[in-house]
Order: structure tokens, then C-alpha cells, then sequence
């Protein structure tokens, strides 16, 4: 029996589980997408060198062309590999990482602003009132 708070409950009313908040953030869906490729094409691999191992194993004439088919699967594999890497570098260095500053550095900042704000107002105190214009009088 399914309730609001997000657990399932049993007849001693206590939660079976309780779903907390992910910890990490979601991949990117290029990223995403570059794994799910890879792992597809990993399985197939594995599945293309069992086909192989057993064919050997039997004395079928399919066992030469499943080892060549597994090595070519193989480089493929390896490749899809690296895509999931360089897709993911390609993302950080387009999107940047999506941090917030501390507050230690909102602080610096924050009185670094105040101290030009200053300098430019006793900088303006002593020159006086500026003239608006560029004509001589």
C-alpha cells in the first residue's frame, strides 16, 4: 500500500523503505546518451565472444567468423568507451561546471566592491563636481 510520504507500509504500519534525495546530479543527456551506447555495444561484445568461445569449443564453422566479428566488436567497443570520455570533457569545458561561490569568496567580493566605491567617491570629493560637456568656458 502505497502512501503520500513516499513509503510503502506493511501491516505494523512501519516503512519498508524510504526514498531519499539523490546525491548526485543527473549526466548530461550527451553523456547519457555516449554511455548508454557504450554499454549496449560492451554487451554485445561479451555476448559476440561467448558465441565464439563455444563455437570453438564445438568444432562449428561458425567459430572463425564469430572471433573475427568479436575483434572488430572489440575496437568498436573501445571506442565507445572513449566517446563517453571525450563527450563528457567536450560538455565541462562548453558548459563550465555549475558551481556557487563560498561565502568567503561573496565576502572578499563583496568588500572589495565597497572599497572602489569608496575610492571613487573621495576621488570625486576632491576633484569637485565634474562638467558635463567638453566645450571650454
Amino acid at each position: 500500500m502505497d502512501h503520500e510520504d513516499g513509503g510503502v507500509y506493511l501491516g505494523s504500519r512501519r516503512p519498508l523503505w524510504v526514498e531519499e534525495p539523490v546525491a548526485r546530479r543527473r549526466m548530461p543527456d550527451p553523456v547519457r546518451t555516449a554511455a548508454v551506447r557504450a554499454v549496449i555495444i560492451a554487451a554485445v561484445t561479451l555476448i559476440q565472444a561467448m558465441v565464439a568461445f563455444f563455437c570453438a569449443m564445438a568444432g562449428a564453422w561458425f567459430a572463425f567468423p564469430a572471433v573475427l566479428s568479436t575483434v572488430a566488436s572489440t575496437v568498436v567497443a573501445t571506442w565507445a568507451v572513449l566517446d563517453v570520455w571525450v563527450t563528457r570533457q567536450v560538455w565541462v569545458q562548453r558548459n563550465g561546471v555549475r558551481s556557487q561561490p563560498s561565502s568567503t569568496a561573496r565576502r572578499l567580493r563583496r568588500e572589495r566592491r565597497q572599497a572602489r566605491r569608496a575610492a571613487r567617491r573621495a576621488r570625486a570629493a576632491r576633484e569637485g563636481p565634474s562638467r558635463v560637456g567638453g566645450a571650454a568656458a
